[in-house]
């Protein structure tokens, strides 16, 4: 999403959390699941897919099987497609463990004070240089998102200067080795240059790099750079293009 974006969608967030209220992202709802015939402590949630969405991070946020999940919907090489309707096999006894571990939780999250600019700048920066991604592309695309600020929460729930998706926290988590908190600047950083890292991995140039943190890898390798994305990759470009002739934000 791109930063104008963002900040129109998010005022009325923006403002909740200046004030230092609790924010609660929304949970799965299963009250339309159906039972799966044939297998015990299965009931079968319809999820349309929308852009960043993974099989992993699917089967994570609603109690699902990953394995499961993808031989259900018979998806080959983990691609999924933005619009499409897809039938997630919910483990019934882990969304009662679930539940009955968030009524025994503290909910409440501190929201913390912004970190000033020039302190993401540094942070991207050195994440950048110890993961091998280039400095000024993860700066041009952090400020794009979000105008290098943590404390900004999109409409689709994407967190802080990276923007990241809980569900690709949770897959960057993996490449991290640890559990990532996306609150924490640091961490947060750490998922979206990760992220960065493994989608210039999988694609041939930075713009299609670039393109796959908006709309998704298995979208870009399958159908190529969308419509809908080339502005935003223009935009990421045009940013990388003036830090290297001396432009930087204060």
């Amino acid at each position: 999403m791109r930063f104008t974006q963002l900040v129109r969608h998010a005022v009325p967030l923006i403002l909740t959390l200046a004030i230092g209220c609790t924010v609660l992202l929304p949970q799965p709802s299963y009250a339309a699941s159906r039972p799966w015939p044939g297998h015990p402590d299965r009931r079968i949630v319809v999820h349309t897919v929308r852009p960043g969405d993974t099989a992993t991070g699917l089967a994570v946020r609603y109690h699902a099987w990953t394995a499961e999940l993808i031989r259900l919907n018979r998806i080959r090489h983990g691609v999924l497609y933005v619009g499409e309707r897809i039938r997630i096999p919910v483990v019934v006894s882990a969304t009662r463990r679930a539940g009955h571990k968030k009524q025994h939780a503290t909910t409440t999250h501190a929201v913390r004070k912004d970190v000033p600019r020039a302190r993401v700048r540094q942070i991207i920066t050195r994440t950048a240089h110890r993961n091998g991604v280039p400095v000024k592309l993860a700066l041009a695309l952090a400020w794009e998102e979000s105008g290098w600020q943590q404390h900004v929460v999109s409409s689709a729930h994407a967190i802080g200067v990276m923007q990241v998706l809980p569900t690709t926290g949770t897959w960057m988590s993996l490449y991290a080795g640890r559990r990532l908190h996306l609150r924490d600047v640091h961490d947060n950083v750490l998922a979206g240059v990760l992220l960065l890292k493994v989608l210039r991995e999988h694609t041939s140039t930075d713009r299609r790099a670039i393109a796959g943190y908006y709309q998704g890898l298995s979208a870009v390798i399958t159908r190529g750079i969308y419509p809908m994305s080339r502005p935003y990759v223009a935009n990421v470009l045009a940013i990388r293009r003036s830090m290297r002739h001396g432009w930087m934000p204060a």
